[in-house]
């Protein structure tokens, strides 16, 4: 017998407001809970991670599982998705019944997930759970050359974060670390009442892709604590907010008296690499 076509066995399944009633998947806010129902809206965001038929696919907080039905109809080779609501693992039983040959569903913490398991080429396409999004990100970022592409909704507060261009009050380190590894390109907003419940803030749809090499040359480590010092004290010049590690800012060809938010990524870069340089030492 041939096999299902996807929209023929999405049509048999149950609408996703019957699983919420089902299992009684009231959302928890200590979980960053919030439900997207909306099939057009689920299929939009899949759609952002481009074809996807062979692609393993890691997904956070699948919750009642709209967003992991769009990216299996639209023939992702695999989905994996981490859950740490038992509620919602149980919920998701219609589809591992549907789909047996394509979905695993774990129940375990994000945090602690270990992203590289998936088999490549893998993608991550999820709805972040609002209260973990940024310390997954930063999570992700260290496996980033594993990565084929991330396809994330977060609140927009994070999103205008991860794509703020030098200069700006929302320029920060996550900023720096994020366009230091990746292209970033906010793709669409999404306003609360696409959700059950609403959230207080809008979401937005990110698309994040790993460049071939960094935007510079520079360590992590380094990077990091450049640019924790800097932003820590972003009010001050940064030879008052980086004076412990004696930066010859002539050399560098950087204005002592630049605040933190006044440097692109490669000068950061430059600091980081000049940081190194004079530790090794």
């Amino acid at each position: 017998m041939a096999e299902p076509r996807n929209s023929d066995r999405d049509a048999d399944l149950p609408p996703l407001r019957d699983i919420i009633q089902r299992y009684d998947l009231r959302a928890q806010k200590s979980l960053g809970q919030h439900f997207l129902l909306d099939s057009n809206l689920t299929a939009r965001i899949a759609r952002q991670a481009g074809n996807i038929e062979t692609m393993n696919i890691l997904e956070i907080g699948p919750g009642p599982g709209g967003l992991t039905r769009a990216l299996l109809a639209e023939g992702a080779k695999s989905v994996t998705a981490i859950e740490k609501d038992r509620r919602c693992v149980d919920a998701l039983t219609h589809l591992t019944d549907a789909y047996p040959d394509r979905l695993v569903v774990q129940e375990a913490d994000a945090l602690r997930y270990d992203v590289t398991g998936i088999p490549g080429p893998r993608m991550i396409v999820s709805n972040l759970p609002y209260n973990i999004s940024a310390p997954l990100i930063i999570k992700w970022l260290g496996a980033i050359k594993g990565l084929e592409r991330l396809v994330i909704m977060v609140q927009k507060e994070v999103a205008d974060r991860l794509a703020a261009p030098a200069g700006g009050k929302t320029y920060g380190r996550l900023s720096v670390i994020t366009q230091w590894l990746c292209e970033v390109d906010i793709a669409f907003n999404v306003d609360p009442r696409a959700f059950t419940p609403p959230p207080k803030v809008v979401s937005s749809v990110v698309v994040m892709k790993p460049r071939p090499e960094p935007l510079a040359p520079a360590s992590w480590r380094h990077l990091e604590a450049v640019t924790a010092a800097a932003f820590n004290q972003r009010r001050k010049m940064l030879r008052a907010s980086l004076k412990a590690m004696k930066f010859d800012f002539e050399a560098l060809e950087i204005a002592p008296t630049a605040r933190a938010e006044e440097l692109s990524v490669p000068e950061f870069c430059r600091l980081a690499r000049a940081l190194e340089a004079s530790t090794d030492n």
